[in-house]
Order: structure tokens, then sequence, then C-alpha cells
């Protein structure tokens, strides 16, 4: 204290303006309104979302063919690995046609359908057939099983072309509408995108900023509205603001099946409403990882709303790849998109026949 007295009187006051300085920045800091604090986009989309890109891209220039080689590398070395001596050795064609059974159910054909392609590769092979011969013979059986290429629906008469999109939370279904939204635009079509997701957490928002990426139109209500209402309103909003596709989400969960399933019934009906001859197209997407219990969930929806197409996801990241062909031969829907990717140009039309070759390891030229 002493020293504080001994100091100049100008020193004492330039101390005391510097600490009330101080002070006053410390109290307004205190004080001050906290900045409001932006959400990113990119935390209301999926893992898979966050690679789709901010505005449409050519398509890559890689072919189909290499796409399908490149997308089922996992489930061809798991096939590859499973078929052990089937294609080789000296054993006997009935030993053989065994082992080739166990691969193809280990790849999720199925036991129904496995055992039926080896049925009829049991009447076709020589009894003599090298594993080269019985390997062609499995592709000729596999691409007979699959049945031909079927391409999305088109259409051509008043209003736009209306694609209702059906599956269970997790499938992989928003994802597989912004994709395909991103596709119709780049192709020139002018795109509306109805939210009837209105239960699941995030899944408007998540549709809508797939919208603002592929410049697509989002009509939506908000979180726990009427599915029906919404997709009701997309669809009369598509005709009224001419637009050549309308897209339409729906619910894919609820507390019960039966709620679901009378929830899209009623969707369905509502969507007739606004246009007669909609929709065009049902496409169920179903995850591939999941194997055989895709074919029962296809199953339920095909009852409710005639499901008329498969969008097959995460083809890419499953060693049993097969579950392509038990979808095609024992519910008899065509598989017409599959993913191959994470990225916005993954979503591919099928190829049966780039399909078998790349299962079989038929690397393409």
């Amino acid at each position: 204290m002493e020293e504080l007295a001994n100091l100049p009187v100008e020193v004492l006051v330039g101390a005391a303006v510097g600490v009330a300085v101080v002070v006053g920045g410390a109290v307004a800091l205190l004080l001050r309104k906290p900045a409001a604090v932006d959400v990113d986009a990119e935390d209301l989309l999926d893992a898979d979302d966050r690679t789709a890109p901010a505005t449409p891209r050519p398509a890559p220039s890689s072919g189909l063919a290499q796409r399908f080689f490149a997308g089922l590398a996992r489930s061809r070395e798991a096939f590859a690995r499973s078929l052990g001596g089937a294609f080789s050795g000296d054993s006997a064609l009935e030993d053989r046609l065994e082992a080739l059974e166990e691969a193809l159910i280990a790849a999720d054909v199925g036991v129904k359908t496995a055992g039926e392609i080896c049925q009829t590769l049991r009447s076709r092979a020589p009894a003599g057939a090298s594993g080269a011969d019985l390997r062609s013979l499995l592709g000729q059986v596999l691409r007979e099983s699959i049945g031909d290429a079927v391409p999305l629906a088109t259409h051509d008469g008043d209003g736009p072309l209306v694609i209702l999109v059906v599956g269970v939370n997790g499938s992989g279904k928003t994802t597989t509408i912004g994709k395909l939204a991103t596709r119709y635009i780049r192709d020139g079509k002018k795109v509306l995108l109805a939210a009837g997701d209105t239960f699941r957490a995030g899944a408007i928002e998540q549709l809508q900023v797939w919208g603002e990426r592929s410049g697509a139109e989002v009509v939506a209500h908000q979180e726990g509205a009427d599915p029906a209402a919404v997709v009701f309103d997309g669809v009369k909003a598509g005709n009224a603001r001419g637009a050549d596709v309308v897209i339409c989400d729906t619910a894919g969960r609820l507390q019960a099946q039966k709620t679901l399933m009378d929830e899209l019934g009623k969707v369905l009906r509502v969507m007739k409403k606004a246009q007669p001859d909609a929709p065009h197209e049902v496409l169920i997407v179903l995850d591939a990882t999941i194997g055989q219990n895709a074919l029962s969930q296809a199953k339920v929806f095909g009852d409710v709303v005639g499901v008329t197409g498969v969008a097959l996801t995460k083809l890419d990241g499953t060693a049993r790849g097969g579950v392509v062909v038990a979808v095609g031969r024992e519910l008899g829907i065509p598989v017409k998109l599959v993913g191959l990717g994470e990225g916005a140009d993954d979503l591919r039309d099928f190829d049966p026949d780039a399909f078998v070759a790349a299962l079989l390891g038929n690397e393409p030229g």
C-alpha cells in the first residue's frame, strides 16, 4: 500500500481506467445474447447421403458392366470361396452339384430357388461335365431365373409420372428417392417430392435437403401430419406446377404392422383422388444386406399396394448378392434399380447380364 501511495497521480488514474475497461468488457461479454447456432444440413442426412453432390453431376464414364463388377466384389469373393470344388477337381457331378447348391444358399439365393437351379443343372449337364461346362450352365440358369430387365414406368397421359416409394425404415428409402430425383433432373425433367413419411423424426428434413441438392421441389406438412394428405397435396401440386415426375415418400414403421399397412392403403386411395391413374410405379426399397428377410418385406407390402418394382440398395455392401435371384424368382417382382455405392450416381438400372457376369467373376473387357 505504501508503494501505491508513493506512485504519481497520473499512473494511479491510468491504472484505474484500465481496470474499468477490462471489467466492463467482461460484464458486456457475459450479458451479450448468445449468437445463433447454425445447424448444418449435413447433420440431417444419413451417412451415405453425405456423399451426394450439392448439384447434379454428369454420369461417370465407367460402363455399367464395370460398375456391376466393382460393386459385387464382396458377393463374388464370398461366392467363389463357397463354391469350393464345384468347378474343379475330379469329384462326381452329383457331389459338385451339392457343393454348388450350398454355395447358392450361402449367397442368399434361398433354399427353394437354389434347389430348383441345381435341379435344372442336373437335367442339362452331361455326366462328364467339366468345371467350365458347369460354370457356363450355371450362368445360363441364373440368367433365366432372374428374367429380363424391366425399366421404370413412363407416363404419356395427362399429369406427371407418379412414383410411390415404400419400404421399412433403414432400407435407404429416402436416399433412393433423392438419388432418383437427381437422375430425373439430370435428364431434364421437372421433379416434385412429396414428404409423406411424417412419423419418423427427421425424415421430412432429410427429403428437403435432397430436394435442395437435386433441384426438386418438395411438398411437406409438419411432422405427425396425415401422410395421405401430404401425398394428395403433392400429386395435386405436381399437376398444377407442370411437373414431369412426382415421387412420394411414405412411412416405414408405425407401432404395428397392421397400422402401417392400413395407412399405406389409405395413401393409395387418396392419391387416386388427386390423379385417377396414379401411381404409375410402386417401388419397394429393400436392403440387400438383410438377405431373405427382404423377401418377407416385399410380400407384405406387395399385398397392400401392389409393388411393381424393387430398388435393391447396398448391394455393394453385402456378400450375399444372390438375393437378387431370389427376389425375381420367388416374388415375380422385377428388380429395376440397384444401389452400387454411396454417391448420387450409384443408383443404377438393373442389368441382369452384367449382374450374372459380375457374380461369376467374368470381368468385362
